[in-house]
């Protein structure tokens, strides 16, 4: 028994060793090369993934590869298990099992072989299930001698080997986690569809065969087989030109159509009014039935995946004679029962064509009324356009025999505004939304409209990824670890921590407000921009925040630019550079311009100053675009990018506010916290004094000199107490610097102590603290001619309640809390509170999981049930304050759940919160503008000293991003304030 064990264990321990083990297998070494052997009646994809990897061969090693020399002492043996006579004979001469490929969707294995036959001396077997298994294999090879999938779409250029030899590893890949994975190409106009037809393609004038071959090969090389073609009027239909659906064919590539194109058919380009009348169901359906039947027929042996239902021309909804929501639903209905009954005669026997449908926009209404769909056609969830799943599957939906699927943005033309220009979707809240989204039963169907194609590539690769193999990203680590790998690949390990670095500060400030928002106007009426909701005299000045941040992206962008290297150069500033300054120039175009604005009302000179780095900001942005577009890559890609697709306002040139000038110079003052400047003759309300420096938070504020009129002007700080603390304290100022920066703050070892009451220091009007409460001094500004003094107010009690404290506490009026950050926290029955990073707007938010949790609503059963944050805070102020929780504006998983969550202070009855919205509402709009959604509970602080803030889960997923407790003080501004931290 004993001896029996120890063999199996043997036994054991050799299988796992072989399965593991790598073989060298050599493509390229010392002069003598490998070729590829396939079956040429194998299908037409297997030849032309031979042909791309045999390419890539020969830009890494500068040597030909050829296909099917069969004197090759070292060869690449590829093909469809069953359609492959070399891959029929190895399996059997071998005795392989092939069990695990045989029947499977989309899956090969990679094995070496030794002697294969008496000629060959080691084969590189790729063994696919089916023909994109095939090619997948054979482009996995591009991949492991350091291929990028972007070598010629972002020009990765590959990097130069004399020798190639792999190390394989003896592996199954697939099935694929997601049926159908694939790229929605829209909003071509002022991109794809000029550059395909002016430059790539200009013998068709259009997105093309020639182009769709190249986007084709970019699809597999991603492991995708799906693509919805360019749709917008300016682009002829697909099936226009015979072609295309060929060359997706000889591709594998499967043709689906978006919610607004029905049966494969292009409503935009193919709906000819005057020959076939109104596009109208309810009226007009056997015109519309004999498109659908033409094209039925046309595609009947080529895969395609059939949308279902009906929407209305130009992307809107449908038009029907009675408008109420039943009557369209009818009709809708009907529609459904006749594509199906044209669908069945256009098959072969047996055989049922994909079917989808897409409840886009107001046709979510329509299923959510009771539309009744087959169980056979998959149910494509789609997300409200701004990266945020409307509805997923239930657990009734979760059995449809169809599936579910997911229909992603992160490219959009419409209301509230557009984000047409760069890639502005946080990769983080993708893998959010989209394993959320699989984990409801989202897995037949992928498609992500990606817009141009550039600049998303990395969001293309980490969509498609997680759509290949869901379990790579079950953490929320696994975005960081994937852009990791993804930067060493295209620019080298050394680079790679870096840039992936950059990137994510990038896509939080995006994610704080998209560049293309930054005007603050919608897209309709597309006139005067609006006002900002970044407020520049409170908090640290959020404008300049930004700037900073902004500029300093620029400047590590600018650092990195110098350490790639030259053949690498081009990709660089494609997949980075490009996008970095374009958004942050954008931003600061924007931000320079409310920087005019507000200064040219206080009357600095500087205001001219800032509407010239404003310019400066546009021009680069013009001067970049045209290098993208005429000299990157000698004119490759020349058309191919906009800077102001639409004509926006936000892209427009910006105007400036010149201030009255002065006739004399003088010295203008401002401090943090108030609109106007020192002595401003209409509002002088505590407006030369500092707002309260508080040694609970060891906060700082600035102030700012400035000149106003011309010449110049010398000017002098003098503290009155030596623990007042100057970042500068002298200076001149000129047309070289027309206004000085001074951060103001306290030596706290130094700063006397004062009384110990806790009696309302910090109350609704923050200045105005009890003598007894704080400890006063000034700051006096001198010029030549005139000495301005500034009062400084230091509360610095010694309470012994704070001894040691590791909470937060008042400050200001208001309690400041990053969601992450909690004292405590405790689990529940089902769920418990984690933290994602990479989200919101301080990089960290917390979320209830398993979404499977059992949503929790009921008073008593969510104190018993449900899991809890619990936040310690200490108030100098007590009564009536307002609770602010801001979530990311998620919506609810399916009729099952909510987005809520309880609030309560001390031991108040939890008050349930609840953000979710209703459609397309004007609250709803805020949220995607802002990527936030803020809502407010009254509660009571019924002493000054010490309490907890408790947050219980009323439904899982819900992310918490900030908090804040208002006790009166807090003032306008974009975000909350920074947190009020001991």
């Amino acid at each position: 028994m004993k001896y029996t064990y120890l063999t199996a264990l043997f036994l054991i321990f050799c299988i796992s060793s072989w399965s593991q083990q790598t073989i060298k297998f050599p493509i390229v070494e010392n002069g003598t090369m490998a070729s590829i052997t396939i079956d040429e009646k194998d299908a037409k994809v297997v030849a032309l993934a031979s042909k791309i990897l045999s390419n890539d061969v020969k830009q890494v090693s500068g040597k030909n590869m050829v296909i099917n020399k069969k004197k090759a002492k070292y060869q690449i043996i590829a093909g469809t298990l069953g359609k492959s006579k070399y891959i029929n004979q190895i399996v059997s001469k071998h005795n392989m099992d092939v069990s695990q490929i045989k029947n499977k969707w989309e899956t090969y294995s990679i094995q070496v072989i030794k002697k294969p036959s008496q000629n060959v001396e080691k084969a590189l077997v790729i063994i696919g299930s089916d023909r994109r298994g095939t090619a997948y294999g054979l482009l996995e090879i591009s991949r492991m001698i350091g291929v990028s999938p972007w070598e010629w779409w972002a020009d990765v250029t590959p990097t130069k080997q004399e020798n190639i030899v792999l190390n394989v590893e003896n592996k199954i890949y697939g099935e694929p986690s997601v049926k159908y994975r694939g790229i929605f190409l829209n909003d071509e106009d002022w991109g794809l569809q000029r550059w395909s037809a002016l430059n790539y393609e200009p013998e068709t004038g259009d997105i093309g065969p020639k182009t769709y071959a190249k986007v084709f090969e970019l699809l597999l090389r991603l492991r995708a087989n799906t693509i919805w073609p360019a749709m917008h009027k300016c682009t002829k239909a697909f099936y226009h030109y015979p072609q295309n659906k060929i060359v997706a064919d000889d591709y594998a590539i499967v043709i689906g159509t978006s919610h607004a194109e029905p049966m494969l058919c292009n409503i935009n380009a193919e709906w000819n009014h005057d020959i076939m009348g109104d596009y109208r169901y309810d009226t007009n359906s056997e015109s519309i039935k004999t498109l659908f039947k033409k094209r039925a027929k046309e595609t009947a042996n080529f895969e395609g995946i059939y949308t279902l239902g009906m929407r209305g021309e130009h992307d809107s909804p449908m038009i029907v004679g009675e408008d109420d929501t039943q009557s369209q639903v009818k009709l809708l209905e009907q529609v459904i029962t006749d594509q199906r009954k044209i669908l069945k005669a256009n098959s072969k026997k047996g055989v049922i064509k994909p079917q989808a449908f897409v409840p886009y926009k107001e046709v979510l209404h329509y299923y959510q009324s009771g539309l009744n769909l087959p169980e056979d056609v998959s149910l494509v969830c789609t997300d409200d356009n701004y990266g945020y799943m409307r509805q997923l599957s239930n657990t009734k939906e979760q059995k449809r025999s169809g599936g579910a699927g997911v229909y992603y943005h992160t490219s959009y033309w419409g209301r509230p505004h557009d984000y047409l220009w760069l890639n502005s979707t946080n990769p983080v809240l993708m893998w959010e939304e989209m394993t959320k989204a699989y984990e409801f039963g989202s897995q037949n169907i992928w498609i992500l409209n990606c817009g141009d194609i550039k600049p998303h590539e990395y969001n293309i690769e980490l969509f498609l990824d997680m759509a290949w193999h869901i379990d790579a990203f079950k953490n929320n680590d696994a975005v960081k670890k994937h852009h990791i790998n993804w930067s060493a690949r295209e620019f080298g390990n050394s680079n790679a921590e870096a840039i992936t670095n950059l990137m994510f500060d990038y896509n939080q400030l995006a994610f704080q407000r998209r560049p293309e928002f930054m005007a603050w106007s919608q897209v309709e009426p597309v006139t005067k921009s609006g006002k900002t909701e970044l407020t520049q005299y409170h908090y640290g000045d959020e404008v300049f925040k930004r700037i900073e941040a902004h500029e300093n992206l620029i400047d590590q962008v600018k650092q990195l630019k110098q350490t790639i290297p030259s053949y690498r150069a081009d990709a660089f500033y494609q997949l980075v550079y490009y996008p970095i300054v374009g958004a942050s120039n954008l931003n600061l175009k924007w931000l320079y311009s409310y920087k005019n604005e507000f200064v040219a009302s206080q009357g600095r000179e500087s205001a001219k100053d800032f509407a010239s780095k404003s310019l400066e900001a546009y021009k680069t942005i013009k001067k970049e675009t045209d290098y993208f577009n005429n000299t990157l890559q000698n004119g490759k890609w020349k058309h191919i990018m906009s800077m102001s697709p639409r004509h926006l306002p936000v892209f427009a040139e910006p105007t400036a506010s010149i201030p009255l000038t002065e006739k004399h110079n003088t010295l203008g003052i401002a401090i943090e916290g108030y609109q106007m400047e020192v002595n401003n003759e209409i509002i002088n309300s505590y407006a030369d004094v500092f707002p309260v420096f508080n040694a609970y938070t060891k906060n700082k504020y600035y102030m700012d000199v400035f000149l106003k009129g011309q010449g110049e002007l010398e000017w002098e700080l003098q503290p009155k107490a030596d623990w007042i603390i100057l970042s500068k304290a002298s200076g001149k100022l000129d047309k070289n610097q027309l206004e000085a920066r001074i951060w103001v703050t306290i030596d706290w070892d130094k700063v006397p102590q004062g009384e110990n009451k806790k009696e309302a220091p910090l109350g609704h009007d923050y200045q105005l603290i009890p003598p007894s409460n704080k400890v006063n001094s000034a700051i006096d500004v001198i010029t030549k001619n005139k000495t301005t003094t500034l009062g400084v107010s230091v509360f610095n009690p010694k309470f012994k309640d704070l001894e040691d404290y590791k909470g937060f506490v008042e400050d200001k009026g208001f309690v400041s809390i990053n969601a992450e950050n909690y004292t405590r926290k405790t689990k529940g029955k089902e769920a418990e509170w984690t933290t994602f990073s990479g989200l919101g707007y301080t990089g960290n938010v917390s979320v209830a999981l398993p979404r499977s949790a059992t949503s929790e609503t009921r008073v008593e059963a969510i104190k018993q049930n449900s899991p809890v944050l619990e936040y310690d805070f200490y108030t100098f102020n007590f009564g009536e304050v307002d609770v602010f929780l801001q979530a990311v504006p998620t919506h609810a998983f399916n009729n099952n759940s909510g987005v809520r969550c309880a609030v309560a202070i001390d031991n108040a009855e939890p008050v349930i919160i609840d953000f979710q919205t209703s459609g397309r509402s004007e609250t709803w709009k805020q949220n995607v503008l802002k990527n936030a959604s803020v809502k407010s509970v009254k509660q009571i602080v019924n002493t000054s000293g010490k309490h907890k803030l408790k947050i219980w889960m009323v439904d899982p997923g819900v992310m918490l991003d900030q908090i804040l407790i208002d006790l009166g003080g807090w003032k306008t501004s974009y975000a909350f304030p920074p947190e009020t931290k001991m």
